[in-house]
C-alpha cells in the first residue's frame, strides 16, 4: 500500500513554523495574515519527491527544516545535481511566474518539513506587494549568480575545491537565511550534492578544516571563512 501523497498529508503551520518563513517579515501585516492562512506544511520523508519533472507548478515551496536536493535525474541525459536546498530557502519562483511545468526534481535527502504557498496566492502577492516583488526579484538575481557558479564547480577536477565551493553555496545568506554559520549535513548527504563518495568528501572536509575554512562539529559543519570557501582554488 502506497503512503498518502504529500498534498493529502499537508496541514496548517504552527506559529513556530511560520517563524521559519523569511519573506513573511517583509510584507504588510494584512498580507502577512492572508499568506499565513494560505501556507501549508508537510513532512517529506527521505527519498520522497516534492517536485517532479513535467508536473505543473502549483506551489511556491520553502524548507522549514531538513535538506532537499534539486536535480535533473531523468532519462533525458546523465543525472546532474544543481544544488542543495537547506532551511530558509524558497525556490521555484521562475517556474511559477511562467506557470510552467517543473524542469527539475526536488527530493528530500532526510526527513524534511516543507512549506508551500499556492500559486494563486503567490501571484496575488506579486500584484499587491511591492516589498514581496523586491524579495522575489532579489531571489532570482542571487539564484542566477549561484547557478553560474555551479557551472564552474561542475568543471573542476580538484575534489577539495569542489567541496569547498559547494559548501560555500549552501551558506548563502540571502538564499538560505535559515542556515546561519552551522549547516547540519552528513558527509553522505554532502556526497550526494557534490557527486563524490562519502570517503572522498571526508578527506576534503579534513583538508578544509586544516586550512581553517570550516570546523567539523557533531552533526554538522561550521563555516569559519565563507569568502575563503567561495573563492578557494586548488592548492
Amino acid at each position: 500500500m502506497n503512503p498518502p501523497r504529500l498534498s493529502d498529508r499537508a496541514r496548517q503551520p504552527r506559529l513556530d513554523e511560520l517563524a521559519g518563513v523569511p519573506w513573511l517579515a517583509v510584507v504588510a501585516a494584512s498580507e502577512r495574515q492572508a499568506a499565513a492562512r494560505a501556507i501549508r506544511v508537510v513532512e517529506a520523508e527521505a527519498g520522497e519527491r516534492v517536485c517532479r519533472i513535467g508536473v505543473p507548478a502549483t506551489y511556491w515551496f520553502g524548507v522549514i527544516d531538513g535538506l532537499l536536493k534539486m536535480s535533473n535525474d531523468s532519462a533525458l541525459g546523465p543525472p546532474i545535481t544543481f544544488t542543495g536546498i537547506p532551511p530558509g530557502a524558497w525556490f521555484g519562483e521562475g517556474t511559477l511566474l511562467k506557470r510552467e511545468t517543473y524542469r527539475y526534481n526536488i527530493e528530500a535527502l532526510r526527513p524534511s518539513l516543507v512549506a508551500g504557498l499556492p500559486i494563486d496566492d503567490f501571484h496575488r502577492l506579486l500584484e499587491t506587494s511591492l516589498a514581496f516583488n523586491r524579495y522575489v526579484l532579489n531571489q532570482i538575481n542571487e539564484r542566477l549568480g549561484q547557478f553560474i557558479a555551479a557551472r564552474e564547480i561542475d568543471r573542476m577536477n580538484d575534489p577539495d575545491t569542489r567541496v569547498a565551493r559547494s559548501l560555500g553555496a549552501l551558506f548563502h545568506p540571502v538564499l538560505y537565511p535559515g542556515v546561519g554559520s552551522l549547516l547540519r549535513v552528513t558527509q553522505q548527504e554532502l556526497g550526494y550534492l557534490v557527486g563524490l563518495s562519502r570517503q572522498r568528501v571526508n578527506l576534503a572536509l579534513r583538508t578544509l578544516q586544516d586550512e581553517a575554512l570550516i570546523r567539523i562539529e557533531y552533526g554538522g559543519l561550521r563555516v569559519l571563512d565563507l569568502p575563503g570557501l567561495q573563492q578557494r582554488v586548488r592548492r
